[in-house]
């Protein structure tokens, strides 16, 4: 077991976490109160799967092409949203709240009171 590689990718994908989409959307889900351990259960298992998919498509991407150029795609991609996002304007694409518009309809189809 390589620690090293299991601490970076620990304290890499918890930092980028934090304040995430999918941390706002467990804090919304586990706001309803009705079952905190449903919730930490299914964001955890989500987190999980969608962690294993990443490491097993980069390691299938890493067989056909070379980490070089994924680095270096990887690095264009940030750069390219780090200047998206310091654009004049881009902050108005955003919406005012991050769940803004999200129960503007009920779940269970009824009406909107």
């Amino acid at each position: 077991m390589d620690w090293n590689l299991l601490g970076l990718a620990f304290v890499t994908v918890f930092v980028s976490e934090l304040g995430d989409k999918s941390q706002l959307a467990a804090i919304a889900l586990g706001s309803s109160g009705k079952s905190v351990r449903a919730v930490f259960l299914g964001t955890a298992v989500a987190l999980v799967l969608a962690s294993f998919l990443g490491v097993m498509l980069g390691g299938g991407v890493a067989q056909v092409v070379p980490t070089r150029w994924i680095k270096a795609i990887a690095a264009i991609g940030f750069v390219v949203m780090a200047i998206r996002l310091l654009l004049p304007g881009a902050a108005d694409e955003l919406p005012d709240e991050p769940l803004d518009g999200l129960l503007d309809e009920p779940l269970d189809g009824s009406e909107p009171t």
